[in-house]
């Protein structure tokens, strides 16, 4: 007798009974949680609502979802239950006193502009001198002087026409 189909078998038997322990498992997580809902705990509810509990009954849940907003939920539709820093957080934008954190990233780059003294005198130590990574061929340097003199040819032009008033959406002459 051939025992493929039979070791086959066993193997989805133990798949099947370990995915519905570990559902069975979520569940009954799911359940502790509900059950363990007090007034005054922030929720967030299955459809994405955050709300502060209000009151809570044998299979229902009254929710503070805002000022002069009580709603009624199954107990069922509680999906997380959040810890204060949590829900204050999301629900009220108000962040933890970062202080307490030693790790905080500066706002600026000034640390990351700042250079040490031991790699400025390896620099000037070093007989490399520095790149310049501009785009300028030789025919440039030898018409330098013309390029400067458009360029302030240019700036002349864009003031006057600055000077100029310009027209806007509104006020076309078009007929």
């Amino acid at each position: 007798m051939n025992s493929l189909p039979l070791l086959v078998f066993i193997v989805l038997i133990a798949a099947m009974f370990l995915m519905t322990r570990s559902t069975r498992k979520r569940q009954q997580q799911a359940t502790q949680m509900r059950n363990e809902v007090q007034p005054g705990n922030g929720v967030r509810t299955i459809g994405g609502m955050y709300a502060t509990v209000k009151e809570v009954n044998e299979d229902t849940v009254l929710l503070d979802a805002g000022p002069g907003v009580d709603l009624l939920f199954a107990k069922n539709a509680i999906g997380a239950i959040l810890t204060d820093d949590e829900y204050n957080r999301i629900v009220h934008g108000v962040e933890h006193d970062l202080k307490s954190d030693a790790d905080v990233v500066p706002d600026d780059a000034s640390s990351l502009t700042e250079t040490d003294d031991e790699s400025a005198a390896a620099a000037a130590a070093s007989d490399d001198k520095a790149v310049d990574l501009g785009k300028k061929d030789a025919a440039q340097d030898e018409t330098g002087d013309k390029a400067e003199d458009e360029t302030e040819e240019a700036a002349t032009v864009d003031a006057k026409a600055d000077e100029e008033p310009k027209k806007t959406d509104g006020d076309s002459d078009a007929k």
